[in-house]
């Protein structure tokens, strides 16, 4: 089964090369966290996700999006 989310965290990182490690310490979650959702084995919470978004100066929308599920 695949996540019906999609999230450009990795895209984001590059442009502000910064790595995973980086972007959790700044969140306050663990750098494992920030993998897992990069690869979508793990749906973010609601709060870790604006927390996401707030760290990039983008919307949620920006960073996630709803996959095409047919």
């Amino acid at each position: 089964m695949t996540t019906p989310l999609d999230n450009r965290i990795r895209v984001f990182r590059a442009e502000h090369k910064i790595s995973q490690s980086d972007l959790a310490r700044a969140i306050g979650v663990s750098r494992k966290t920030i993998s897992t959702i990069e690869v979508g084995r793990f749906i973010p919470s609601t709060v870790i996700a604006l927390k996401i978004a707030r760290y990039f100066g983008v919307t949620v929308e920006d960073v996630f999006s709803l996959t095409d599920q047919s």
